[in-house]
């Protein structure tokens, strides 16, 4: 199971052949976290810098994302 997961933002554009698409644009990173007395979870998002959207998506990192 992977430690962290990407946040990403995404972000509609058109193609070349008109069609309307999303790419997602990597904002920052979101943490599993464990308490030590009574293991419970909770998650920590790390953003790489100020965002001001309304929605972020967050995915598993993929074999070609760098590792921190």
């Amino acid at each position: 199971m992977t430690n962290h997961y990407v946040a990403t933002v995404p972000v509609k554009f058109t193609d070349t052949d008109g069609q309307e698409r999303t790419r997602f644009q990597s904002v920052g990173a979101m943490f599993r976290n464990t308490r030590n007395g009574d293991g419970s979870e909770f998650f920590s998002l790390k953003l790489d810098f100020p965002v001001a959207v309304s929605e972020l998506v967050m995915f598993p990192p993929s074999a070609k994302d760098p590792q921190d």
